[in-house]
């Protein structure tokens, strides 16, 4: 990944479609806006991150048919609400993925 490694270390100059397909495989989207920007959101807990990079949450975003940056926002919009560690994301998720599959 020397392309990667370059991009951190502040060399090269990277396309838009380049940055666009490396946010995907991140698990989120690549946003480019001009102008006055909204108050910047609130940094994702680690415990989220980590999540956010696993086999098993593509596996239940793919389920669910949904987007992985909405499923992220969707679980720091709990994360504002309680304390959540690792296992509580997980739970949330599984029950986000429950109902999605089998809607009262």
């Amino acid at each position: 990944m020397p392309y990667i490694a370059n991009l951190e270390n502040g060399r090269g100059n990277p396309t838009t479609g380049a940055l666009a397909r490396l946010a995907g495989a991140l698990g989120t989207e690549l946003r480019i806006s001009f102008g006055e920007s909204a108050e910047a959101a609130p940094a994702l807990p680690q415990s989220l991150v980590r999540l956010r990079r696993t086999e098993r949450f593509r596996r239940a975003v793919a389920l669910m048919d949904a987007d992985p940056g909405e499923v992220i926002a969707a679980l720091a919009a709990v994360g504002r609400v309680v304390e959540a560690s690792e296992p509580d994301w997980w739970r949330v998720l599984d029950a986000m993925v429950l109902i999605s599959r089998h809607p009262a």
